[in-house]
C-alpha cells in the first residue's frame, strides 16, 4: 500500500462478551503492530447485533471475533457476516484450541489463532488477513 493512499488509521473491531479478552487482544496487538500498516483505532464490541451494525455500515477495516463469546460465538458470527455482507472486511477468529482450525475454515474467516492469546501469532494472523484484502 503506497503511503499516499494509505489511511492514517485502520478501524479494528474487537468482539468478545468478555472485556478481559478484548483487552488482551488490544494489548497483544498494540496501536501499531506492523510497520507496513497504519496505526489501529480500536472499537470494542460486546454483542453480535452491534458487530453486524458496524460492519453493515462499512465502518470497520478488520474485525477480530472471539469464538468463545456468548451467547453468540465469533465463529458462527463470522460465517453470518461473510454470507450477508457483500463487502465484508477481513475477519480474524479466536478459537478455543489450535485443533479448532477446521471451524475457522468453516466460518470463512480470513485468519485464525487460538486462546490463550499469543501476541506473535495474533499479529501474524492480523497482518496476513489485512494483506489479503483488496486494495482500497
Amino acid at each position: 500500500m503506497a503511503d499516499a493512499i494509505r489511511p492514517a488509521t485502520l478501524r479494528v473491531l474487537v468482539y468478545s462478551s468478555d472485556a478481559d479478552t478484548r483487552a488482551q487482544v488490544m494489548l497483544a496487538l498494540g496501536r501499531h503492530p506492523h510497520p507496513d500498516l497504519p496505526a489501529f483505532d480500536y472499537l470494542e464490541v460486546a454483542t453480535a447485533p452491534v458487530v453486524i451494525a458496524h460492519l453493515d455500515a462499512g465502518e470497520v477495516d478488520l474485525a477480530i471475533l472471539d469464538g468463545e463469546a456468548a451467547p453468540t460465538g465469533g465463529l458462527g458470527l463470522a460465517k453470518q457476516l461473510k454470507d450477508e455482507i457483500p463487502a465484508c472486511p477481513p475477519l480474524v477468529v479466536l478459537t478455543a484450541r489450535a485443533d479448532d482450525a477446521w471451524l475457522a475454515n468453516w466460518s470463512r474467516a480470513d485468519a485464525a489463532t487460538s486462546h490463550p492469546i499469543d501476541p506473535f501469532h495474533l499479529t501474524e494472523a492480523v497482518t496476513g488477513a489485512l494483506r489479503g484484502r483488496p486494495a482500497a
